[in-house]
């Protein structure tokens, strides 16, 4: 029942894509700078498909025009990946007058194999227009007629209806007429809830941290470690791969490339072998607080999932954690198991990246035997015979920024 690809007469109607936000609605005072800054995402996405394209902002709708309709698929598909849009709609604009929307509607349902076939129906209105002189269920009646008059074999399901067809009437003075709604993703638009530096592995869970954050819209950027050459060079193209295939949803960003080799290498030499995630993951954090502060990131995130390995008991994130003195740690999968974070991963198109072969830096050096329950003041112990400042300055100042 798809009108996207119904070719209509340019004079008489306009084909658009109809946008509606969500949480949005819960604002306050401050809801128009949420909806500024959903319409700069919206027009990032579409103009990065159609530079002609425009976008108005209706009420409580966006509507996507002057689009060539070659790219109409492409512009759906980004529009549903905007964070803050719950739905979208393929619509036909028209202007706001009784007997025009009538007969439109009956242009629309004519020679329709899905209405043809159908058992039932329901036409629904929405008058946000208070000044259109016919209330919503009246009109409703009046539109199931044209309907009925086409097709008289369909029957009026007001709850469960085969087929919707819907008749958006806002105050702009033009009417949207449309039968399907695509699920949008939701949330809250990204950058309106600060800055923060993910950490991104090669792995599952790293790149559903990135999503799930810019749900919340939190700008991101992220920082991947390597160990060349003991990892190769297709491990760090994964995470290029892995960082672009969340850039839909989370706009462009920083990848901040950083060698941990000698790093690693210092600790193998230096310390006992059951520390040496805990250290790892330590001298890490002490590089992301570096890199908060000087580039302005407010938080550091991660993948970690309680209990999934070693590394992530509460004693070893308490450990991990107390290095930082001034950003907090997030870790928005925490809680989730494996199955729902493959689910997540497999709908936002990361899975089939995240599952390639190549080996991450932290799998280089594993021991055999990591410490499950790290105290800190045993590893603190260990730490010491490191140059941990100088490890980390020399990190920091050879750093690669790759723009995403």
């Amino acid at each position: 029942f798809d009108w996207s690809k119904k070719i209509t007469s340019e004079d008489k109607l306009k084909k658009v894509i109809l946008l509606r936000y969500g949480e949005i609605h819960l604002k306050g005072k401050n809801r128009g700078s949420f909806e500024n800054a959903l319409l700069r995402n919206i027009e990032s996405a579409i103009f990065s498909v159609d530079e002609d394209a425009k976008v108005a902002r209706i009420g409580g709708r966006y509507v996507v025009y002057n689009f060539n309709e070659a790219n109409l698929e492409r512009l759906m598909d980004k529009c549903s990946k905007v964070f803050g849009l719950v739905s979208l709609s393929v619509a036909f604009e028209i202007e706001s007058d009784v007997e025009n929307i009538k007969t439109t509607l009956k242009e629309l349902i004519s020679q329709d194999n899905a209405l043809a076939t159908a058992k039932t129906f329901k036409i629904d209105v929405k008058r946000a227009d208070k000044k259109f002189p016919i209330q919503s269920t009246e009109f409703a009646a009046m539109l199931g007629g044209v309907v009925l008059d086409e097709y008289p074999h369909l029957k009026v399901d007001l709850k469960t209806p085969e087929i919707q067809i819907d008749v958006d009437i806002r105050e702009n003075g033009k009417t949207y007429i449309f039968k399907d709604k695509i699920k949008g993703v939701g949330g809250l638009p990204v950058g309106t809830s600060g800055n923060v530096l993910v950490m991104l592995s090669g792995g599952i869970d790293s790149p559903v941290a990135c999503y799930l954050m810019a749900k919340r819209g939190v700008k991101i950027s992220a920082v991947h470690f390597h160990s060349y050459p003991y990892t190769s060079k297709q491990a760090k193209d994964k995470v290029i791969e892995l960082a672009n295939e969340v850039k839909d949803y989370c706009g462009g960003f920083d990848l901040y490339c950083v060698s941990f080799t000698k790093i690693q290498e210092e600790i193998h030499k230096n310390c006992k072998e059951g520390y040496m995630i805990t250290i790892m993951r330590r001298i890490m954090m002490r590089i992301c607080e570096k890199l908060c502060k000087k580039y302005g990131y407010q938080a550091v995130v991660t993948g970690e999932n309680l209990g999934q390995v070693a590394s992530q008991t509460i004693e070893s994130m308490t450990s991990t954690e107390s290095v930082l003195q001034s950003v907090p740690v997030f870790r928005p999968v925490l809680a989730f198991d494996k199955i729902e974070i493959i689910k997540i991963a497999k709908q936002i198109g990361t899975f089939n990246t995240s599952i390639l072969p190549y080996e991450d830096c932290c799998t280089v050096f594993l021991p055999k035997n990591p410490l499950i329950k790290p105290k800190i003041e045993l590893v603190e112990q260990e730490e010491a015979k490191l140059d941990i400042d100088t490890l980390v300055d020399e990190a920091i100042a050879n750093l690669e920024i790759i723009k995403i």
